[in-house]
């Protein structure tokens, strides 16, 4: 028996003879819906197939020595920058005093002047640190303690900058200088006096281990004391200085690089609402006192938070872990150049209290009881999860999901197209002979 025969058995679409075929205009009526109904189905499973989503999976974060990167900006009203000071600290022993590298400190005019930033260059408190113009046999006097080991000449305090530092490696209280010949040739009292009522804007990012932690922006010179960690407070606290508190607004305070602007607008919407909770909780965030002895803790819960877009494969180490994630640049940490992200997420809770003790009976708690003493301030404690949240970019369906749904659509349309005509025709063709009766 030829080929062909025994393929002819097998033919599971029989045909019919062009003769015995009927076309009709409701058929063909039936036919244009059933193909723009085809249509309409087809390219809702083509958008489908090309939506993104973002799948978000939680897992133990077993990452060891890294460090992380703390973004802030805030604004203090009522203290100069010359009177503020930095510091970072966490369980593992690190210290970080009067953190200067990538922070940037903007001198601020008085609230009654409307707070208008001023240019740090003119008001330089330090313009005149180097002392260029002194005799190269000049040898300053530390007045009593050692020389710091950051002096320019060795065994010599040549500025008022180094004889402050030379005061806190003893923890001695500093105060305006009086007395100090390098303060009062560079007029130090005179433009600190001069800076009395202005502001203060801390803006920029520091690096930390990702361990437990603090870091506080507190006035004067910071220096330990035996095991305790005090601060200089005598010129925030002279009453000629003027009346300095703590009052201040969080613009903006984040843990880790922010999420890029075209990643938000690719999968903010609402179908992908990632970045609907990725938001920074203590951003916009005002407290006002008119208490110079007050303090304001908050106490934030770091949670890491991984992003990987559509088709990230895992490269295995990146420079950006462990040690040498300090080859990064500040604001680069945690950006992959295959579009990966390696950030941090934080939930945060509050405290304030005034260092003079006394309860919040003025709030209707009277039996909240505060502690005397203390640094006034303002503190960010903060504690690292165990888990991490990683979102993935996924596609809602495979290519072969995507075939599967079109041939289910054209071959449900057509069976049903045929029903539908069928049905049509057979009661056409009833309706026609019930009038012939």
């Amino acid at each position: 028996m030829p080929a062909k025969s025994r393929f002819t058995r097998l033919d599971a679409f029989t045909k019919t003879v062009e003769d015995a075929r009927i076309r009709t205009t409701s058929g063909g009526i039936v036919t244009i819906a059933s193909l723009l109904v085809v249509f309409y189905l087809v390219w809702g499973e083509w958008s489908d197939y090309r939506r993104i989503v973002v799948h978000p999976e939680l897992i133990v974060d077993k990452g060891r020595g890294e460090r992380m990167e703390i973004h802030v900006n805030i604004s203090f009203p009522r203290i100069p920058c010359e009177l503020l000071t930095l510091d970072v600290m966490d369980v593992s022993g690190e210290q970080q005093t009067g953190v200067k590298h990538g922070i940037r400190k903007v001198q601020l005019a008085s609230p009654s002047e409307g707070g208008r930033p001023i240019d740090v260059q003119s008001l330089d408190l330090h313009a005149d640190e180097q002392a260029t113009h002194l005799d190269p046999d000049y040898c300053g006097e530390c007045y009593g303690p050692p020389a710091p080991a950051s002096a320019v000449k060795p065994g010599c305090c040549q500025t008022c900058e180094e004889v402050r530092e030379a005061y806190a490696s003893v923890s001695w209280a500093f105060g305006k200088g009086e007395g100090v010949k390098q303060c009062e040739r560079e007029h130090y009292s005179e433009k600190l006096e001069a800076q009395r009522d202005q502001g203060c804007r801390i803006e920029g990012g520091f690096r930390v281990n990702k361990v437990v932690g603090n870091f506080h922006i507190a006035p004067g010179r910071s220096f330990s004391n035996g095991m305790m960690h005090v601060h200089d407070l005598n010129n925030y606290l002279d009453p000629t200085q003027g009346s300095h508190t703590f009052t201040h607004t969080i613009h903006h305070l984040r843990f880790g690089p922010q999420l890029p602007d075209d990643l938000t607008k690719r999968v903010g919407g609402k179908t992908i609402g990632w970045t609907n909770h990725h938001l920074n909780p203590l951003d916009n965030t005002d407290q006002s006192t008119d208490d110079p002895a007050f303090n304001y803790m908050y106490f934030v819960k770091v949670v890491s938070t991984s992003y990987y877009p559509l088709g990230w494969k895992s490269r295995g180490f990146s420079i950006d872990q462990g040690d040498s994630s300090d080859l990064v640049s500040i604001g680069q940490h945690g950006l992959g150049q295959d579009g990966s992200l390696e950030t941090h997420q934080y939930s945060v809770t509050s405290h304030k209290r005034s260092l003079k003790g006394g309860s919040d009976s003025q709030e209707g708690h009277k039996e909240r009881l505060h502690a005397v003493g203390g640094i006034p301030g303002v503190f960010f404690s903060y504690d690292i999860s165990p888990m991490k949240v990683i979102n993935r970019e996924e596609r809602t369906k495979t290519f072969t999901g995507f075939l599967t749904g079109v041939c289910a659509v054209v071959g449900g349309t057509l069976t049903v197209a045929a029903a539908i005509d069928r049905g049509v025709y057979e009661g056409a063709t009833r309706m026609k002979k019930l009038h012939q009766r």
